[in-house]
């Protein structure tokens, strides 16, 4: 059975984006490890946290894909635009070497790794209940043994990809969703109403020793119980 998830729903993208950049900041500051993730939903979120002094925090991803950092598929540059390039002061920044072969950049990126707790882990779900690049049938839910693992495709664009695995997330103080829009709603549903599946790995991804929680807009939301008590 998963562990429980702490919902919360904002009005709209905005709201949501905001509250989400309220956590980012707080675990920046604070000097944190805190690892991103990519797609279009937390850019805006990125944006608002670029007020917050980074200066302490180490940056990671909890996934990229296997292109080089310029690439507009890259989740390091989403965050270098939104993010890093506003900064006055860098954080420590561990990217993913998507320019790298598969499993040469995620030997790399799991032995960059060891040792590391991350503090927040911002994730997303996609339409199909992936997370991260932990896409439903993939064998990277099978892993159990290594931080971070190459990871094939799950839709498009199909590049290969680098994915944090499960039992890196789970270990992370915090996880924390970000999910917004109409398309997310039954994804949403599965992944926090419903129990263990295999065939919506967002279900299988919670903070093991600390806590999950779960950031949506009204239309995401949609068909959870969201009602007091």
């Amino acid at each position: 059975m998963s562990a429980p998830v702490r919902i919360q729903v904002e009005a709209d993208p905005e709201a949501a984006a905001r509250a989400a950049a309220e956590w980012l900041a707080r675990a920046a500051e604070a000097g944190g490890h805190v690892a991103l993730s990519g797609g279009s939903t937390p850019g805006r979120s990125l944006e608002l946290a670029a007020s917050a002094d980074w200066s302490r925090a180490h940056v990671w991803w909890g996934d990229d894909r296997c292109v080089p950092p310029g690439d507009e598929r890259s989740n390091y540059r989403l965050a270098k635009e939104s993010l890093l390039d506003r900064l006055e002061a860098q954080p420590d920044v561990h990217r993913i070497r998507g320019e790298l072969p598969p499993e040469q950049a995620a030997a790399e990126y799991d032995a960059e790794l060891e040792g590391v707790a991350i503090d927040l882990a911002l994730q997303g779900i996609g339409p199909d209940g992936h997370t991260a690049s932990l896409f439903p049938g993939s064998p990277a839910l099978d892993v159990g043994d290594r931080r971070a693992v190459a990871a094939p495709p799950g839709l498009e664009p199909f590049v290969d990809r680098v994915t944090m695995t499960i039992p890196m997330l789970r270990a992370a103080r915090v996880v924390l969703y970000l999910v917004t829009g109409e398309d997310k709603a039954e994804a949403s549903r599965r992944a926090f109403a419903g129990p263990e599946d295999r065939s919506v790995p967002a279900s299988l991804v919670r903070s093991e020793g600390g806590e999950t929680v779960a950031i949506l807009d009204r239309a995401a939301a949609t068909l959870l119980d969201t009602r007091p008590g």
